[in-house]
């Protein structure tokens, strides 16, 4: 590597990083990384990983993101990418969430899988998925940016750990024979409004399809996916913008409902 691309990588890291501490955001980090090099993004995102694993926190999972074509044309981005799920951003349902620890938050609803078995062979097959995940669970996903004003490309996304925050997982496990997460429809709603619906097929096809591919590309990158693991498998539906005081529900055809609620403003002050 030469030492202007560990420069660029090092200075994108640090502005991240300086987001993420001050909830101040930042410019686009692609204005400090090689043009399209994907590979640089993902060096920047596990800088973060590392500091945060030696702040103690502990990797649970991952997320997959832009796997759903509407989201991805929100974005303006083609392709998924996967961030990493610590044990902090883990909340328990019916938990209020204070946005101050969010940034730029927005919901989306997606399949959640726990894994009952390693994913760690880069030959990796989707019989081989089907074996290993434990059980299926609807999930709310807080996503959020440390780029100002969600003007991100794929390479900055995949630097700010694919733009992870919170995430909400719903307490009726489900195996997969017991439900059909590909033509499941989702619906979610903000009190009484439905602000997102969508099916398990927005998400690359299948959200299990969504899983292979990363099991795949974690297995190539040496950071395999392991037993009791949580996965996000990408959003069924369009991400809705959050405001203090929201609740958010989403349903999703055989697994159940899972609700988001965000404290209202004046409880997070003083």
């Amino acid at each position: 590597m030469s030492d202007a691309r560990e420069q660029a990588i090092a200075a994108a890291s640090a502005a991240l990083q300086k987001a993420w501490a001050t909830g101040q955001a930042c410019a686009p980090v692609r204005d400090l990384l090689p043009p399209n090099d994907i590979a640089a993004a993902y060096a920047v995102q596990q800088d973060g990983v590392r500091q945060r694993l030696v702040a103690g926190r502990r990797l649970v999972g991952r997320k997959i993101g832009l796997t759903s074509r509407v989201v991805q044309r929100q974005l303006g981005v083609d392709q998924p990418d996967y961030g990493m799920l610590f044990d902090d951003m883990d909340v328990p349902l019916g938990s209020a969430i204070d946005c101050r620890r969010l940034h730029q938050p927005k919901v989306e609803a997606e399949v959640g899988f726990i894994l009952g078995r390693d994913l760690d062979d880069m030959r990796l097959t989707t019989a081989d998925v089907l074996a290993a995940v434990d059980y299926a669970v609807a999930a709310i996903e807080i996503v959020g940016s440390r780029i100002a004003n969600w003007d991100i490309r794929l390479v900055d996304t995949i630097a700010d750990n694919a733009s992870s925050g919170m995430y909400v997982l719903g307490h009726e496990p489900r195996r997969l024979t017991e439900c059909d997460v590909v033509h499941a429809s989702m619906r979610m709603t903000r009190g009484e409004e439905v602000v997102s619906t969508g099916a398990g097929t927005a998400c690359m096809g299948s959200p299990l399809s969504a899983v292979l591919w990363l099991a795949k590309t974690a297995a190539q990158l040496g950071q395999p996916l392991r037993r009791g693991d949580v996965v996000l498998s990408g959003a069924l539906g369009a991400m809705v913008a959050v405001k203090p005081g929201d609740l958010f529900e989403a349903h999703i055809e055989g697994l159940g409902s899972v609700q988001a609620l965000f404290a209202p403003e004046e409880s997070g002050r003083g």
